[in-house]
């Protein structure tokens, strides 16, 4: 898979594309995206996948942060691990959602020299989000020579779904059911970070994990994880939240995970965490002992639902 930064790095030939945020490629985006593929390889056409940075909803005022599931270079590593040739993450600005559909259906046509697009059924873009279905199809038609191809939506119990339903179920720490929309366990990576000591010198070390401040984090509490790191597996209990017993007036939420049975240092190193379920809230205690006697608890629970998923 190539990634590029904006269309303007890119000249293919007879691509097939499909076009969207596609941010956390869940369910829904995961078709799409094997239907492209299982279209365009056979006939010799690279599948590519454009999206955009930042997010439309962000420029145009519609979303506030944090929002994202996936980092742009995460969207795109899932996208060619889907089967996607090229990963365009164009620009978004006021100036691109000002563009026509019909001057933006040019630009692709000189970039990819495209002849198939994929998209869901209630897409559209260009300003005013004038490029709709039946427009898309007419510019097919009648100026730019490419087919078009309307996948129908994927639904989960009856309802669509969606990245916002994804970021719903993160808000109330439902990560059960966000690995059910995505496909896969909610998941967060970064760079092991210097805390503050705090774990080491009560018994239960724990790694801080630096998370883009754009992020999507599950609702503060206690969770179940898998922490990867240094080319293995481990379980882990993960803490999102402020820490009340040590921080009186908290700031910005901390990520930070008790990798069982684990013992290297990680400093620097790159930690994934997939969140696998629920334990309970971030609680503010009467003493350390009391933290810590519950922080024990929470392990051994962790340790026994670790074991029943691997039965």
């Amino acid at each position: 898979m190539r990634h590029f930064g904006s269309l303007e790095e890119v000249q293919l030939q007879n691509s097939w594309l499909t076009i969207g945020s596609f941010d956390g490629v869940h369910r829904g985006h995961q078709e799409i995206v094997n239907r492209l593929t299982a279209g365009a390889h056979p006939v010799g056409s690279p599948a590519v996948v454009l999206t955009f940075f930042p997010h439309p909803a962000f420029v145009l005022g519609k979303r506030e942060k944090p929002f994202y599931l996936t980092s742009p270079e995460e969207r795109a590593e899932l996208l060619g691990a889907l089967g996607a040739d090229v990963v365009i993450t164009h620009p978004f600005d006021r100036q691109v959602a000002s563009t026509s559909a019909y001057n933006f259906m040019a630009k692709l046509k000189e970039h990819l020299d495209l002849k198939h697009l994929i998209v869901g059924e209630d897409f559209a873009l260009g300003r005013n989000r004038e490029g709709n279905i039946s427009a898309l199809r007419r510019l097919g038609e009648e100026d730019f020579d490419y087919s078009l191809e309307v996948m129908p939506p994927v639904t989960n119990t009856g309802e669509k779904i969606s990245s916002s339903q994804i970021r719903s179920a993160l808000a109330v720490g439902n990560v059960e059911r966000a690995a059910e929309l995505l496909g896969r366990p909610y998941a967060l990576t970064g760079e092991v970070i210097h805390g503050d000591g705090r774990g080491r010198a009560i018994g239960v070390p724990t790694a801080n994990l630096e998370v883009w401040a754009d992020r999507c984090l599950p609702k503060t509490g206690i969770y179940v994880c898998k922490a990867h790191v240094l080319g293995a597996t481990w379980g882990a209990v993960t803490n999102v939240g402020y820490r009340p017993t040590f921080e009186p007036q908290p700031t910005a939420p901390i990520v930070e995970a008790y990798i069982m049975d684990f013992d290297r240092q990680i400093y620097g190193e790159k930690l994934r965490l997939e969140f696998l379920s629920r334990l309970r809230d971030e609680l503010r205690f009467s003493s350390v002992d009391a933290l810590v006697e519950q922080m024990r608890e929470d392990i051994k629970i962790a340790r026994e639902r670790l074991a029943e998923e691997n039965t």
